[in-house]
């Protein structure tokens, strides 16, 4: 497949990520292995593998979940454009959750043996790996938080609106609507509700004119009652570091 280059990234003008300086491009330049592309449904990264790989998602969604002893599987988190993927399998040896593709995937791929050399050689970049752990851990805190503290609606509200916010930054919106590829199961087992429960409270938001979440697509009616619901303020994402 042809090769995107660094300097033509559709992700790095978005404003949602920290622009490169020229040192950093020409790093990326190197560091980068090339891409590949993963069909829906497919594994990319395996819990218990030792992945030679690590990637950004260019473009596609896909999930991120934990198999359990019992043979089930729980949706951790949702993986979405600018995303990096295999952090854990490169500092820990190997991943502790799975990432399957719900759409086309294409991923900008880099070489794991490589990761040390970014520590030793380019402190700059090896300290947005680090924001990009903290920014993960900060989201995990905030999930458990809604989990724990708010009730079925306010739990899709928070979701629906942190979903808008991040692909609206990441230039996905177009007018009330952004893509939102995945099956009400997935976001069932990510907010700890039942499917049915699920459904209804997605009837629910739609009946209030507030959202509509159907065939893949997510509008938004009303952004401020729906952020009001969930307790959480409309500002602008905060600028993230793009490997």
């Amino acid at each position: 497949m042809p090769h995107t280059d660094c300097t033509a990234c559709p992700l790095r003008q978005k404003p949602l990520f920290v622009p490169f300086t020229a040192e950093e491009l020409a790093f990326m330049r190197q560091f980068k292995m090339g891409e590949e592309v993963v069909a829906p449904r497919t594994t990319v990264l395996s819990q218990g593998e030792r992945s030679p790989v690590l990637y950004t998602v260019l473009s596609g969604f896909g999930t991120r979940s934990l198999l359990l002893e019992n043979g089930r599987r729980q949706v951790i988190n949702f993986v979405m454009p600018g995303d990096f993927l295999g952090l854990q399998a490169g500092i820990m040896g190997e991943m502790r959750h799975s990432v399957h593709a719900v759409t086309e995937m294409v991923l900008c791929r880099f070489s794991r043996s490589r990761l040390w050399d970014l520590f030793r050689n380019r402190p700059d970049r090896a300290y947005d790996l680090t924001w990009i752990a903290a920014i993960e851990e900060h989201f995990l805190g905030e999930t458990i938080a809604t989990l724990g503290q708010r009730n079925a609606l306010e739990r899709m509200a928070w979701a629906l609106t942190r979903i808008w916010q991040r692909l609206s930054a990441v230039g996905l919106q177009r007018g009330d609507s952004v893509p939102l590829p995945y099956r009400q199961h997935d976001m069932a087992d990510a907010l700890g509700m039942s499917l049915v429960h699920t459904n209804r409270v997605v009837a629910t938001l739609r009946a209030r004119d507030l959202a509509t979440w159907s065939g893949g697509t997510l509008r938004i009616h009303d952004l401020p009652a729906l952020s009001d619901i969930a307790g959480i303020p409309l500002q602008r994402e905060a600028q993230r570091p793009i490997l």
